[in-house]
């Protein structure tokens, strides 16, 4: 298991280099190895990755999708390395948010705030002052 245990840190130390900071993933895989520690386990499966994410009873269902979430996004990358690994597929999340993939017709998504101050100065007509000719860009 000391193996895993490494796997670990090397994995965070290389997502934390990304620039990413991990501090609740960091606990979370760590009580995960711990926890498969305790269960003499030393090959990650979604039997063991689920009943770990759903420890907490008392806790909302959310918390178990994002503890589950980090045995999943850890599991893909042991599993180029220990093909034994299962890797819990996305499905198996109690609860989790599907993003919109489609914009209803009748509905415009808001602008991001880059578009809406050239609009404003635009609208404002400092912009239209501004650009006679070519040599006002310099």
């Amino acid at each position: 298991m000391n193996c895993l245990r490494r796997a670990v840190e090397n994995y965070l130390t290389m997502r934390r280099s990304l620039g990413f900071k991990l501090r609740d993933m960091g606990y979370n895989l760590r009580h995960f190895v711990s926890f498969m520690e305790q269960q003499g386990a030393s090959v990650i499966t979604v039997e063991l990755a689920l009943r770990w994410a759903k420890q907490p009873q008392d806790v909302q269902p959310a918390h178990w999708a994002a503890r589950l979430g980090f045995v999943r996004s850890f599991a893909r990358y042991w599993s180029a390395i220990d093909p034994r690994t299962e890797i819990p597929p996305d499905s198996l999340a109690p609860h989790h948010c599907k993003k919109n993939q489609t914009v209803s017709s009748t509905t415009r998504p808001a602008l991001p705030l880059t578009y809406h101050i050239p609009l404003f100065f635009v609208q404002s007509g400092y912009i239209a002052h501004r650009l006679h000719s070519p040599m006002d860009f310099r």
